[in-house]
């Protein structure tokens, strides 16, 4: 069993005094329900938009995806990161910024990394904002699409000197054929040099058809990609929403690129 982050349970105890004051636990119940079949079996013709299109949807994202996701990046990058830790940390599609936050906390208690979450959904972009200031992590948030931004807008490098890490989490698939192919130019170009790029999608195969590209773009940039499964400790109620939605969490798995830093 793995142990979360700290403060990970007071903070999720925290986002259920914050989106259940008005919604019962059946009613996010629901909405979970609703929200995986959009979100996962549908996400990429769906969009985030639509998937946050009510409160039930709203609180269940924050309530569910958002700490799994944390969770998710947080053990990957904790067993990826050994080389080197970025003193800036740039969060593409970044939703409530768990992505970020998860990669964040492996740092020193003494020096966080700057994180910017980039995302054109307002209200996710509130929550990031909310989420940074509960881990008292230095964030800010861009509205912008990730295959649109320029890079000057990211603060990458805003430490000079620092290695700045680039995360793309559950997010490569809701792009389209045309500007993804861009944005991995962009990631293998932004990874040489002193960028970490680090991109984390679902194990299931069929969920991101162009992953075989990447990967092999990643590797013949110096980088590697890896299946991940492990079982972290988690709040009760996190456990019995998964549990009362059908999903049934025994253990978390996803897949990841990673480009380190120096790569070609």
């Amino acid at each position: 069993m793995i142990t979360p982050p700290a403060a990970f349970d007071k903070w999720y105890s925290a986002l259920e005094g914050r989106h259940l004051k008005e919604l019962t636990f059946p009613e996010v119940r629901r909405a979970l329900q609703a929200l995986s079949s959009l979100y996962v079996e549908r996400r990429a013709s769906a969009g985030i938009d639509r998937a946050l299109e009510s409160p039930g949807k709203r609180a269940a994202f924050a309530l569910f995806y958002a700490p799994l996701h944390l969770l998710q990046v947080h053990y990957v990058s904790s067993q990826l990161g050994a080389g080197s830790f970025p003193s800036t940390i740039v969060d593409l599609g970044c939703g409530t910024g768990s992505a970020g936050i998860g990669w964040a906390l492996n740092g020193s208690p003494d020096f966080r990394p700057v994180v910017t979450g980039i995302d054109r959904n307002q209200w996710a972009l509130g929550e990031a904002r909310w989420n940074y200031d509960f881990f008292k992590l230095a964030g800010r948030t861009v509205k912008s699409d990730a295959t649109r931004l320029t890079w000057s807008e990211t603060g990458l490098g805003s430490r000079p000197g620092g290695v700045a890490g680039i995360v793309l989490a559950f997010t490569v698939n809701e792009i389209d054929e045309r500007p993804r192919a861009v944005l991995l130019n962009r990631l293998l170009e932004r990874g040489s040099g002193r960028r970490i790029v680090l991109v984390i999608e679902p194990l299931a195969r069929w969920v991101s058809p162009w992953w075989t590209e990447w990967k092999e773009a990643f590797e013949s940039a110096g980088g590697r990609g890896d299946e991940w499964r492990f079982a972290p400790e988690m709040p009760e109620r996190l456990r019995l929403l998964d549990k009362a939605a059908g999903l049934n969490h025994q253990e978390l798995t996803c897949k990841s690129l990673w480009l380190p830093a120096g790569g070609v």
